[in-house]
């Protein structure tokens, strides 16, 4: 049995250039979850078009497009203020490469229902193939979100696959003009934990697709990376201003809902 509408949370997928695999994905979803809305962001390589075709039999699908590639967190962000403007107030935000898990999905939009208040995000489980150097930079990038957050708690902070109450993820986003590429996750999730929105991170299995399994990555290592640490230079000193209150709310447990 597909799942019954939720007139509050949606499965949000921003796309670019992801070939058919985004197809595959959004079919995935949809049998566990609905709706789903998908951002095509500036895509020229025809699954635009696809998913608009799908999107004509299908109800449970809403496509919206960019008119050019502006950046993941971009994407996201037009998403939310518009499932926002919808009426909705969580969203589910889910890779279109094939890396998470669409079973997983009730399960994080049911902690989201039980504390609408937090942020619930997804603490990778690797494979064995998992990149070796995407696993080192993923350490770094945690030990230094921890350091500008307090040790508020994100077990991972690179993770896409996380549920967001829109309300807190918009008013976070408005404030600055980064985060709206690959950089995303981090000052979106930085930026939550300044503003004291409870955590819950949910341990969750991880694939790595190769180029013959369809999987894509858009990750560019050096330009991502540099990035990445201009962000966390640039975001260091409201940090560490910020730190007694963060450390002192992580301590009382306000970092975490209650059960």
């Amino acid at each position: 049995m597909p799942p019954a509408p939720d007139t509050h949370r949606l499965v949000l997928i921003p796309t670019y250039n992801t070939g058919l695999r985004v197809l595959e994905v959004v079919r995935g979803v949809l049998e566990q979850w609905a709706p789903v809305w998908v951002v095509v962001d500036g895509s020229d390589d025809g699954t635009g078009a696809m998913l608009d075709e799908l999107a004509r039999t299908e109800p449970r699908l809403r496509v919206i497009h960019h008119d050019r590639n502006c950046g993941k967190g971009a994407a996201i962000c037009t998403g939310a203020k518009a499932a926002l403007e919808a009426g909705f107030t969580h969203a589910l935000a889910f890779d279109a490469d094939g890396q998470h898990p669409a079973d997983f999905i009730p399960r994080y939009m049911a902690l989201s229902q039980a504390h609408p208040e937090a942020l619930i995000l997804g603490k990778p489980v690797f494979p064995e193939n998992a990149p070796r150097e995407r696993i080192l930079g993923r350490k770094v990038a945690n030990f230094w979100t921890d350091f500008h957050s307090g040790w508020w708690g994100i077990g991972d902070v690179m993770f896409g696959m996380r549920v967001f109450p829109l309300r807190d993820l918009l008013a976070v986003m408005n404030s600055t003009r980064f985060g709206r590429r690959y950089d995303f996750e981090c000052e979106s999730g930085i930026r939550l934990c300044w503003r004291r929105v409870p955590l819950i991170n949910v341990p969750t299995p991880v694939r790595y697709l190769n180029a013959a399994e369809g999987g894509v990555s858009h990750y560019h290592y050096l330009r991502d990376n540099v990035r990445l640490v201009s962000l966390f230079l640039r975001l260091m000193p409201g940090g560490i201003l910020r730190w007694p209150g963060l450390i002192a709310g992580r301590l009382s447990g306000k970092s975490l809902p209650a059960e």
